[in-house]
């Protein structure tokens, strides 16, 4: 009879490599996986959806005979359809900036004050200031991302279009999800969360307070858009044709105006039993239009951007201030 003896297994504990983020970066990525899944889910379909959206806007119009027709002879129900299509998900996505500020900037700092985690971390040798940073650069960065791929594909998308797009770029969509304007939009949302949060203290209430405030003042600040620049004015001929150069820019008054350059109401002498001699009396002569010029976008949009971005500042300065004065 033989006897097998069999000692205690032997295991090889290999030594785990370093990994790629520790201290208070490993503390926020595990701590807000949902946020980041969101993000990134967020990011993927939103980009897939416009693709798509895209693709089969285009396939239409080809189908219709565009580019080789003009946008005029095509069908009406077409062009209808690709502008409010247009429009609906510039609202859509204009809305995902209230959605992240309420929903990832308010909870951020406001639920670890309701459950005391921002006091388990002051325990472990980090300061307050360190905590507040990496919060605050976690949020940015993560909220940054989708703002970003889908303002610049929402832009391919409408550019693709050509003259088949709306020009209402102003009152519309494109003003607020192209360019930099959605990505310092979302900044401000999210940096006004995080100060609403350090305020009330609790998740919930921050939350419902954001959303309410960031939809107020994005709907407010909407009808100050025409105040981002100075208008042009260009005045022709009562009967003359209209201007090439207000082609592609978006009107914001109507006169008419003497040969001096005074100006009078679009409806003086309309109602008048003798329109023509109304109009002689007064020696009105032009129409006159105030507008903005396409080209005159970019900077009324950078002039946006920094307002936001200034906000952007203020709300993280009061971040900073309830952190460092107030209890965790």
């Amino acid at each position: 009879m033989s006897t097998l003896a069999q000692g205690p297994a032997i295991r090889s504990h290999k030594p785990s490599g370093p990994r790629a983020l520790r201290g208070l970066a490993w503390l926020m990525v595990h701590q807000h996986r949902a946020a980041l899944l969101f993000c990134l889910a967020v990011t993927l379909l939103g980009a897939a959806w416009i693709v798509y959206q895209r693709g089969a806007m285009l396939d239409s119009l080809h189908a219709a005979g565009w580019p080789g027709k003009s946008v005029d002879s095509l069908p009406g129900d077409l062009t209808n359809r690709i502008t409010n299509d247009l429009n609906s998900a510039g609202a859509t996505l204009g809305f995902l900036p209230i959605l992240l500020g309420a929903f990832l900037g308010a909870p951020l700092i406001a639920a670890d004050h309701e459950n005391g985690t921002g006091r388990l971390v002051a325990t472990q040798s980090v300061s307050r200031l360190q905590w507040l940073l990496a919060k605050v650069s976690f949020a940015l960065i993560v909220v940054t991302v989708p703002a970003a791929v889908l303002s610049l594909l929402y832009g391919w998308w409408w550019r693709s279009l050509g003259a088949v797009a709306p020009n209402d770029w102003l009152t519309g969509a494109l003003f607020d999800t192209t360019g930099p304007v959605l990505v310092a939009t979302t900044l401000c949302t999210t940096a006004l969360g995080m100060a609403v949060g350090t305020v009330t203290r609790r998740a919930t209430p921050a939350t419902v307070a954001t959303f309410l405030i960031a939809a107020i003042g994005l709907t407010a600040g909407s009808a100050y858009r025409d105040e981002l620049a100075t208008p042009r004015r260009l005045a022709w001929p009562l009967e003359g044709a209209h201007p090439a150069a207000l082609n592609g820019g978006v009107e914001v008054d109507q006169w008419v105006g003497t040969a001096s350059g005074k100006l009078y109401g679009w409806s003086t002498c309309v109602s008048d039993p003798s329109t023509e001699k109304c109009r002689s009396d007064l020696g009105i002569v032009n129409t006159v239009r105030d507008y903005f010029g396409r080209d005159q976008m970019a900077g009324m949009q950078w002039t946006a951007t920094a307002l936001l971005l200034a906000l952007t500042v203020l709300f993280l300065g009061v971040c900073v201030v309830r952190t460092r004065k107030g209890r965790l």
